[in-house]
């Protein structure tokens, strides 16, 4: 098959890799004839990574930037990408489009296309917008913006021929409500990414850089914005500062980062350890040599998130902490799977008390970290969503 990838998120495939480019890798691998178009920070092009031609255009900033200048580059996305998928590949047909929400604006470009090829549209949900954005306040629910994205998000599902989604939560929220879609269309497509193998990286090496030789690591890594309300993740850590050998090492971007190291500084934390966007590679061996993985959603999502950065945690074999929104199911995968403890956005104290259980109680760890593991095995592979899409378009 002709596939072509409308993305977003996508990083240079020769230097690192995501939940979108083990996808796109899997689908090279198996002898499709892939084309993947995603921004860039250079000039626009054609690169080769790892094989696969990407096209690479230059866009406005998207991270780590105010949401007024986030949505303009998203609005103008689509027409630079079908502005330069005519001047680069004009004359090629694809039988397959996969996009991946966020963004939902590539929606009239992938329904263009859709129609010019006689193309399958398959719609990879992973961001329930702009639901989510009303949730956080950044919109107001009825307003022009709202109207103007809730139109863009019928419109996808209007249009896409199959609509994978992270849980049954997901599915169900959908159905709920957009009872206009066809329940036909959509299916679970659990977070995916490739088996972690170990990159080499000294485990002694790694905690002495990280300065966290001797501790017991509580690792967040990923986005630090609204969405994440960190508040939580400092409470949690002034509330156990009398634990010295507890840290919370921080890792990533995003636009609450500097509040979050001028409040740790403030209320003098130095359990908290920040450091900003490392290597793919040299994370997931940093993940490996750290105690829990701790995941923190806002209170206010009245959305079913699934977070992809449970995958890494997964993947490495360490046990979940999670602070969660009442909306989401990820807390029942964590019971159903056992892989980790979980308390609702806010309550200080059964978070706590979850964090000790896993700091008292080695087997714990390891019997939860081994089931992660095993969970992510037989569920989250790319392989795994490789098959589960070619096995619903056919």
């Amino acid at each position: 098959m002709k596939v072509l990838f409308l993305m977003f998120a996508f990083p240079d495939m020769n230097k690192s890799f995501n939940m979108y480019t083990t996808l796109v890798e899997e689908f090279f691998k198996n002898g499709h004839e892939v084309t993947v178009i995603a921004p860039g920070s250079g000039k626009t092009g054609i690169f080769i990574e790892n094989g696969i031609p990407v096209l690479r255009v230059q866009t406005l900033p998207i991270k780590n930037v105010a949401n007024y200048l986030k949505g303009i580059s998203n609005v103008l996305l689509p027409y630079q990408y079908e502005y330069f998928l005519k001047k680069y590949y004009g004359s090629r047909n694809f039988d397959l489009i996969i996009s991946a929400t966020p963004p939902i604006t590539l929606v009239d470009l992938a329904v263009k296309l859709k129609k010019k090829y006689g193309a399958i549209f398959y719609l990879i949900l992973r961001d329930i917008f702009p639901q989510n954005a009303v949730d956080l306040g950044f919109i107001k629910k009825g307003g022009l913006l709202h109207r103007y994205f809730r139109k863009k998000e019928k419109k996808l599902y209007k249009y896409a021929d199959y609509i994978g989604c992270m849980s049954q939560g997901n599915i169900d929220y959908i159905k709920t409500h957009n009872p206009d879609v066809s329940q036909e269309k959509l299916h679970e497509l659990k977070n995916f990414q490739k088996p972690y193998m170990g990159f080499g990286f000294h485990t002694e090496y790694l905690k002495k850089k990280y300065e966290i030789l001797d501790k017991f690591v509580v690792v967040f890594g990923g986005n630090m914005g609204k969405p994440q309300q960190l508040e939580n993740v400092l409470t949690l850590a002034e509330t156990v500062r009398n634990y010295p050998d507890i840290v919370f090492l921080l890792l990533g971007e995003g636009v609450h980062l500097n509040n979050v190291e001028a409040e740790a500084k403030s209320k003098n934390l130095i359990n908290i350890i920040i450091h900003r966007t490392i290597p793919k590679q040299e994370y997931q061996d940093l993940l490996s040599v750290c105690d829990v993985g701790l995941i923190s959603l806002h209170k206010d999502f009245t959305i079913p998130n699934i977070p992809s950065k449970a995958l890494d945690y997964f993947n490495v074999g360490i046990p979940i902490l999670a602070s969660i929104d009442k909306a989401t199911d990820f807390g029942k995968i964590l019971d159903d799977e056992k892989c980790g403890l979980w308390s609702y956005a806010g309550d200080h104290e059964s978070l706590k008390d979850n964090l000790l259980k896993l700091y008292f109680n080695k087997e714990l760890r390891k019997n939860m970290g081994a089931n992660g593991k095993n969970y992510f095995q037989t569920n989250l592979k790319s392989d795994i969503a490789y098959s589960t899409i070619m096995k619903v378009i056919s």
